[in-house]
Formats: C-alpha cells, sequence, structure tokens
C-alpha cells in the first residue's frame, strides 16, 4: 500500500474491480469465489435488484446471517443505484419493524425463518419479502448490469441502524465517498495487501463489521464470512483458512483470550484490530502473549464517521490504554466548553468521512451533526461525539467517557471509566462496568457491576487504596456473565435498567 492513500472516492460498487481474477475474494462454506466470480454475481444480483425496484435511491434490506447475499449485497446494491439497509440479524421483531417504516425499505430480503417470525403490519405497504436461497436462485438468470456505476460520489449509499440500546433504533446516513475513503483510510494504515485473509466475524450491518468487509476487498484481499457460537469456532477457522487480520471488539476479546490457540491460528496472523470499547492493560497483555509477532491496533470510531482514530502498534506496549491519532482523511479536535482547543473535551470530527446525518430525523441530525470548530482546516459540517477525550502532550488521545454517561455524584463529574480501570487492574475483575443510579442524596449513586472472583472485601478494599472517596461505589453488583448488545458490546443501558 502506498504511504499516501488516494483520496479521490469512487462509487462503492467500483471495489469489485481491485482484485485479480483468479485470486480468492469471498470464501463460503460450500464454495471460494474468485475476484471473477464476484463480479460476475454482483452484476448479475444488481440486475436482478433493478428489475424488483426500479426507483433509484429506493432502500433495500437485508436481514440474514452472514453469507453470499449479505456479503455482496453492499456493492450490488450500489450498481443498481439503490441504498443498502442492511440489518443485524440479531435483532428482533419490532426492531426490524421500525427499521423497516422508518427506512422506508421497498424490499426486504432474508432468511425464511427470520421473514416467518414478522407478523401483519410489520412490514411497510408494497415492501416485497423474499427469502435468500430463492433471491440467489432468480439472480443466476437476470441480465447483468455491467457497467460500474456512475453515482456522484455525495449520494447516499447506506443506511447502518444503531443497535437501539437506547431508545429506537437511528439510521445513519453514509454516503459512497464515506465507505469509499474509510475502506482507502483503513487499508492503508493496517496496511493491507492482496495476500491477506480477512475473518469476518463482527456483524455487517454494524460500521466496523462493514469496515472489515470494505478495507479487506479495497486492498484485492479475501473475506471469510464467519457467524460463530464459541470462541472455538473463531480459533478454528483462523487455523483452516490461514487468517491474517482479525477484527473483535473487548467482550469477544476476553473471551478468545480465555482459550487456547493453536499454532496454526497464530503463525499466519498478521494484524489484530479493536474497537468498540478500550482495551484494557490486562487484555494488551493477554494479547500480546498470545500473538507475539502480531501487530495489534486499538481503534476507535462512530458510526457517523465510520473510523476516527487508532493507535500505532508500535506504541501499544508503551501507551496501551490510548485511542491513537487521527487516521488518514480525519481530522480530530479536541474542543472545551468554551468551543476552543482544549487539552480535555468532546471529541470533534471533520472531514470526509462524516456521515450526512440520520434518515429522517432533523432534530438529532441538529444535535450531533454542527459546524466544524473554528480551528478546523476542512470546515463544514463536524460530528460532535459526545465523547470527552484527553490529548497528552505527545498528541496520543485518550477516552475520558461520554458525556451522557458520565457520573455525578456529590457535585463530582466521574468518568466510568476510572473506575472501570481501577477494578479490573485488582485482578478480581475480569470485566468491570460503572453506572450512575439516581440517589436522593447524591445526585447519582455509582453501582459497580462486576465479572470477577466474586470477593467483595477485597475488592472494596483495593478500590479504597486506588480511588478517592467519591468515586467508591455504593454498590458492587456481581454477575457470571455481561448482557451484550446486539454489535457484541456490553449492554449499558441494560445494566442500567437492572440497577433502577
Amino acid at each position: 500500500m502506498s504511504a499516501s492513500p488516494d483520496p479521490t472516492p469512487y462509487p462503492l460498487d467500483h471495489l469489485a474491480m481491485r482484485g485479480k481474477d483468479a485470486d480468492a475474494a469471498l470464501v463460503l462454506r460450500d464454495a471460494t469465489l474468485s475476484w471473477k466470480d464476484l463480479r460476475t454475481r454482483i452484476a448479475r444480483l444488481a440486475g436482478w435488484l433493478a428489475a424488483q425496484v426500479p426507483e433509484r435511491g429506493a432502500r433495500v434490506a437485508t436481514w440474514a446471517a452472514k453469507g453470499e447475499l449479505t456479503c455482496l449485497m453492499p456493492l450490488a446494491a450500489a450498481r443498481a443505484g439503490l441504498v443498502h439497509v442492511p440489518i443485524n440479524p440479531l435483532l428482533k421483531r419490532a426492531q426490524v419493524q421500525h427499521i423497516l417504516h422508518d427506512s422506508g425499505a421497498s424490499l426486504l430480503l432474508g432468511t425464511a425463518a427470520r421473514i416467518g417470525s414478522l407478523e401483519e403490519g410489520d412490514v411497510p405497504a408494497g415492501c416485497l419479502t423474499l427469502a435468500e436461497p430463492q433471491v440467489l436462485l432468480d439472480a443466476q438468470d437476470a441480465d447483468p448490469v455491467e457497467a460500474l456505476s456512475q453515482a456522484h460520489p455525495d449520494d447516499l449509499c447506506a443506511i447502518l441502524y444503531t443497535s437501539g440500546s437506547t431508545g429506537q433504533p437511528k439510521g445513519v446516513m453514509l454516503s459512497h465517498a464515506n465507505l469509499w475513503l474509510g475502506a482507502v483510510s483503513v487499508a492503508q494504515y493496517l496496511g493491507m495487501a492482496r495476500d491477506d485473509v480477512t475473518l469476518a466475524v463482527l456483524p455487517l450491518s454494524f460500521d466496523y463489521g462493514q469496515s472489515q468487509l470494505l478495507s479487506t476487498w479495497y486492498a484485492g484481499g479475501s473475506v471469510v464470512p464467519l457467524d460463530y457460537l464459541t470462541p472455538r469456532d473463531v480459533t478454528k477457522a483462523c487455523a483452516r483458512h490461514g487468517i491474517t487480520t482479525l477484527a473483535a471488539v473487548p467482550p469477544l476479546w476476553v473471551q478468545l483470550t480465555g482459550v487456547d490457540w493453536p499454532q496454526d491460528a497464530i503463525g499466519s496472523m498478521r494484524r489484530l484490530t479493536n474497537s468498540g470499547g478500550a482495551l484494557t492493560r490486562d487484555l494488551v497483555h493477554d494479547l500480546r502473549t498470545i500473538f507475539p509477532a502480531t501487530r495489534l491496533f486499538p481503534m476507535y470510531g462512530l458510526t457517523e464517521a465510520f473510523r476516527s482514530t487508532f493507535l500505532d502498534p508500535d506504541l501499544v506496549d508503551r501507551h496501551p490504554t490510548s485511542m491513537g491519532r487521527a487516521i488518514p482523511f480525519a481530522e480530530i479536535l479536541v474542543i472545551g466548553e468554551d468551543g476552543q482547543i482544549a487539552s480535555e473535551g468532546e471529541l470533534v470530527h471533520c472531514g470526509p468521512l462524516v456521515a450526512q446525518g440520520y434518515w429522517q430525523d432533523e432534530e438529532r441530525t441538529r444535535r450531533r451533526f454542527r459546524p466544524a470548530p473554528e480551528a478546523s482546516e476542512y470546515g463544514g459540517l463536524a460530528v460532535w461525539s459526545g465523547d470527552n477525550v484527553r490529548r497528552a502532550e505527545d498528541g496520543l488521545l485518550y477516552f475520558v467517557g461520554r458525556d451522557d454517561a458520565m457520573i455525578k455524584s456529590a457535585g463530582n463529574r466521574i468518568s466510568p471509566q476510572e473506575i472501570e480501570d481501577a477494578a479490573v487492574a485488582t485482578g478480581l475483575a475480569e470485566e468491570a462496568v460503572a453506572i450512575g443510579v439516581p440517589d436522593a442524596k447524591l445526585g447519582d449513586a455509582i453501582h459497580l457491576v462486576v465479572r470477577g472472583s466474586g470477593d467483595e472485601d477485597a475488592l472494596r478494599s483495593a478500590l479504597r487504596r486506588e480511588l478517592p472517596n467519591f468515586m467508591q461505589p455504593a454498590v458492587i453488583r456481581w454477575v457470571d456473565t455481561m448482557p451484550l448488545n446486539p454489535n457484541g458490546k456490553i449492554d449499558r443501558a441494560r445494566l442500567k435498567r437492572d440497577a433502577s
């Protein structure tokens, strides 16, 4: 990869031209598609889609497990001039009903069981629903759309709905340019190449999941989609396919570091990437122990801007909790309450990776997508993340906490992250989540949810040594497992509901 990525955005389906004809592009359970096969199937699927939904810009949704359909749809929908709405296969009927109606979907493609779970009124009037096997069969005989899309890079390409852990899911509008430049940026700083093989374990409805697919294809590499049941399914797949790239979120990394890794699953691994939450020092240590020769990339991202920062692997051992610095095409500013550059404040993302707002939600769009600060070189609209960060003297960024998750107790603003890190550092907690629960005297009382030893006296004693009195938890609740949301992250909203 070149040291300076090409800043020219193209329509997303042009990614289908990145690989060599005979090389593998997509490794499915029962078949391997070469790049030539991939191009043929995208063209035929695009032709089939255009025949079903001739209105350009119409929304087409997929609700299925990882496979040929869900992997090809981002490019085939773009080729057909349609807007793809990928739905997380783990979502339930009520959330899917909201997404279909909110997006105004004209077509829903999914597994028969999922479609069969929908009830009368769940699907918008005029929305056609079709089962995945029949779609792939019919697409084989469709007239292909061979010509590459001529869409403008700023045209809407996809709507990615958030998991909906708080309130109804909201749709983030992504352009061709957003997705293309996101793929270019990630492939460049990860140093991906044509001989890379990525194990796609993350949901393709998740911005991080889309990135594992699109950045690999931008590099001309190969993707192996996997819906795993156990961590051992992941280790076996890594060994079987000679995986070079594995992306995950912290709860999955915790599971993966708890199993034995065969040498043939480690030897080919070039890079590990993390987003969706900060890595702890212990987790970094465990990953470095299992994969001593593998480059570890901690990253921070927003669905509203696809990806924002990464930490150079050479700095991980010295700065294991840092978010790093801005990725290519991103300008990351730290803005204080006075609207000026500060050492600690709100992370503001400026530049061409910024999404187009929330679908049909002007109020939320106005709150999150606002004019860039005066100090911005890009200008235009920026994503005001709501995340508080600190920039150290060396320029590295550190996560402090979400503004709406900060605990306000006895007049103090407290970062949950600081309490959680202290709890895990004791060695008595494998995972920890600190939440604020309304309290008549304190404003918020600190509740600490912990997966670990169960030795509360020892944990409280250790926390008293490390944290000031106003940061001590009023309640410690032990759990066997942390609840996860559909994107694999710890479901903080559910923990807060359970504590209220």
